[in-house]
């Protein structure tokens, strides 16, 4: 009764043309709907129920909440920006075949959108960028942009290509922002609509002040080819995303909680 309560609860929330809003992938302007206190309480009202444990359910809702129901960066206008730092998502198979943990992979048509982006927001501010190869492929052989340092691949001895993870590119452009003149400064984050968050908050682990540059839509059209299979549609990456922010919560829960192990 009670999950049936909530489930009506959050179908009302999910009608509110407020929270509709929230959800049009437009950051930098975020509208926090109404509803999110009314389903923050009935969230609270239903796991202390289930869970007999009233504490437990007020520590472990905001979590919650977080990570399933609020999609939106911290975003800010490009003039508060340094440099770009672009996150790929999803690529194709190798055009030609051959072995996948040798041959690199096409860039595939979601990085191609991602491009465009970046382009977008270099029209209207020139600042240097930090693109994964997939990206930076098209921003060099489609819009000719300059200032584009590309994160690639880790390639092995032995020819064995290993594709660095969200953190393992934001690990990458912090090592290279050390250099730059005037310290590491502050990263306008482009990336996948439902990805975007994450790189955000991955950036700012990282050391990074990040947001993603405000008034640019980010690319949302899912490639059901991609060589990812994650990223070929949405509710399957919903669930993938989600998996890595409770990773990234749990890992900074322990170190909070538990700092000497």
């Amino acid at each position: 009764m009670e999950r049936r309560a909530f489930a009506a609860a959050l179908s009302a929330a999910a009608a509110s043309p407020l929270l509709m809003g929230a959800a049009s992938g437009r950051p930098g302007q975020p509208v926090k709907p109404q509803a999110d206190a009314h389903l923050q309480r009935e969230m609270m009202r239903v796991l202390a129920a289930v869970l007999q444990d009233r504490d437990t359910a007020r520590t472990v809702v905001p979590w919650i909440f977080d990570i399933g129901f609020d999609w939106a960066p911290a975003a800010a206008p490009t003039d508060r920006l340094d440099f770009i730092v672009a996150y790929s998502f999803g690529n194709r198979p190798p055009a030609d075949g051959g072995d996948p943990t040798k041959v690199l992979a096409e860039p595939g048509p979601m990085n191609e959108q991602l491009a465009d982006v970046v382009a977008e927001i270099r029209a209207v501010r020139t600042l240097p960028v930090y693109a994964q190869w997939e990206i930076a492929h098209f921003l060099t052989a489609k819009h000719g942009l300059d200032q584009v340092t590309a994160i690639e691949p880790v390639i092995a001895a032995d020819g064995t290509i290993t594709y660095l993870s969200t953190d393992g590119v934001a690990a990458q452009v912090a090592e290279l922002r050390k250099a730059a003149p005037g310290g590491i400064g502050t990263a306008g984050v482009v990336g996948w609509r439902d990805h975007i968050k994450r790189c955000v908050l991955t950036t700012e682990g990282r050391g990074m002040s990040a947001f993603a540059p405000e008034g640019f839509t980010m690319p949302d059209t899912y490639d059901p080819e991609s060589g990812q299979p994650w990223t070929r549609r949405r509710d399957l990456y919903l669930v993938h995303d989600m998996v890595a922010q409770w990773t990234m919560k749990r890992t900074q829960l322990i170190a909070e909680l538990y700092p000497n192990g």
